[in-house]
C-alpha cells in the first residue's frame, strides 16, 4: 500500500498517526495538490489528500474513510470501538476534529486571498465554530486522560491533528492557555512517537 500525502495536511497525518499506531507499513509518497503536476488526481478525483492506493490499485479517501479501513485490518490497538454508542461517541468526536480543522482551513484559505477580497463575515462564522469545537473538546474531556476515558482512540487523534495544525497555522488562538486540560491531554499525545514522528517540518 501507499499514501499520498502532504508533511503539513492535519488530514494526512490523521492517518499517518493511525498507521504508527497500528504499526501497519505503507509507502509515503509527498505531494502537493496545489503543484501543477500533482499526481493526487489519478487517484482521487476532488484532488485531496491523504489517498491510501491498495496494492491492488484501488483508492480510499477521505481520512475518515481510511481511518476506519486502517482500523479494521489489524487487531493492534483497536481506535474505534465495534458498535453501539460507544462508536458512535469515537465517531462523533473525529467528526468534531475534523470539523475544527474544516473551519480552520476555511480561515486560512480565506486569508491567503486580497485583503480587499476576504469575507470578514465568513471568517468570522467559521472561528466561531473553531472556538465553540475547542470548548466542546475541553468540555467533554474534562479531567480524563483521555476525551473518552483511559484509552486514546481515533477521535482523540482526529482532535489533536486538529488542534496542533490550528497551533502551526493560526498560533493566535491560544487553546493551550485558555483550556488547561487540553494542554496536559495533548501533551500527553505529544509525548508518542506516532505524534513526535509526524510533527509538520516547521513546526
Amino acid at each position: 500500500m501507499k499514501l499520498l500525502a502532504s508533511l503539513t495536511s492535519p488530514y494526512a497525518r490523521k492517518i499517518r498517526v493511525v498507521l504508527m499506531e497500528k504499526r501497519i507499513e505503507v509507502d509515503l509518497v509527498e505531494e502537493n495538490v496545489w503543484a501543477a503536476d500533482t499526481k493526487v488526481g489519478l487517484h482521487n478525483p476532488l484532488t485531496k489528500v491523504p489517498v491510501l492506493v491498495l496494492d491492488d490499485g484501488t483508492s480510499l479517501y477521505d481520512s475518515r474513510v481510511i481511518a476506519e479501513f486502517l482500523d479494521g485490518i489489524s487487531p493492534v490497538t483497536r481506535l474505534i470501538s465495534e458498535g453501539g454508542r460507544d462508536r458512535a461517541m469515537v465517531k462523533r468526536l473525529e467528526a468534531l476534529g475534523d470539523g475544527i480543522t474544516d473551519a480552520g482551513i476555511a480561515i486560512f484559505l480565506e486569508r491567503k486571498r486580497d485583503a480587499n477580497q476576504q469575507g470578514t463575515d465568513w471568517i468570522t462564522r467559521q472561528m466561531g465554530k473553531v472556538e465553540s469545537g475547542i470548548a466542546a473538546v475541553a468540555r467533554e474531556l474534562g479531567d480524563r486522560k483521555f476525551c473518552q476515558g483511559e484509552n486514546m482512540n481515533l477521535g482523540d487523534i482526529s482532535v489533536a491533528c486538529g488542534l496542533l495544525w490550528l497551533e502551526f497555522r493560526m498560533p493566535e488562538i491560544k487553546w493551550r492557555e485558555t483550556y488547561p486540560n487540553l494542554r496536559s491531554w495533548v501533551e500527553r499525545l505529544e509525548a508518542r512517537t506516532s505524534f513526535t514522528e509526524t510533527k509538520p517540518p516547521g513546526a
